[in-house]
């Protein structure tokens, strides 16, 4: 399985919010499987969204498109760090 992490900071969540969720079809039909939001504990609009993909080749060609460049200025996101993994292990404790 594929994934990506990416951690950012968003001028306002709830704004934010409204556009991640505006675009999940074209993040399916990208390639993305699922996802995780997360914030951090002492500021909302610090956020990690974790997703599966189809690829991490469709994954880069996703998040390095023009289209999704604009759809972030629009939703206020400020410097994204994006972080493409592979899974090696998953475990239950």
């Amino acid at each position: 399985m594929q994934y990506v992490l990416i951690t950012h900071e968003v001028e306002s969540y709830p704004a934010w919010k409204a556009i991640f969720d505006r675009a999940a079809d074209v993040r399916k039909a990208a390639g993305e499987i699922s996802y995780q939001l997360l914030r951090h504990d002492t500021d909302a609009n610090k956020i990690v969204h974790f997703s599966a993909w189809t690829s991490l080749s469709n994954a880069r060609q996703f998040f390095e498109s023009a289209e999704l460049v604009e759809i972030r200025k629009q939703a206020g996101v400020m410097a994204p760090e994006f972080n493409y993994l592979e899974l090696i292990e998953r475990g239950v404790l």
